[in-house]
């Protein structure tokens, strides 16, 4: 007669550890830049409108050289004649402002608002109290 095996057979059953208290702190440091340019005729040439950095103005009414970079935690809007405009009809770079319309009237004003959050920080200020599981053993 052949042998037979046995096994040991073991249930356990175990509680989810809970967490519970802790705080995190969140500090959003927004820079937020705007400018203000009028397009020109120049500006408006090859199925696109290209407004130099210099041909903009910040909002204390002071001349530029660059534009700020486009934020990779952020974003921007371009206002034209007081219209906000669609996302992906402007590319910003820091030496100019391209609209991809030459439909822009010769002296309309053009508002460029750069938002970056890059210096958001979160920072956990209490940690939480994490329980230890029941496990239980059923032999």
């Amino acid at each position: 007669m052949p042998a037979s095996l046995i096994k040991l057979f073991i249930t356990a059953s175990a509680s989810a550890p809970v967490a519970s208290g802790g705080a995190v702190t969140t500090n959003v440091v927004p820079a937020v830049s705007r400018f203000a340019a009028a397009v020109t005729a120049p500006m408006i040439a090859g199925n696109v409108t290209t407004i130099p950095a210099a041909g903009f103005v910040n909002d204390n009414g002071d001349a530029i050289t660059d534009l700020p970079a486009p934020p990779a935690n952020g974003y921007l809007n371009v206002h034209v004649n007081g219209m906000m405009q669609e996302a992906n009809l402007s590319v910003l770079t820091t030496a100019s402002l391209v609209i991809n319309t030459v439909d822009i009237p010769v002296g309309a004003p053009v508002v460029l608002e750069v938002a970056d959050f890059s210096n958001t920080t979160s920072t956990i200020t209490t940690p939480p109290v994490i329980s230890i599981p029941d496990i239980d053993i059923i032999v």
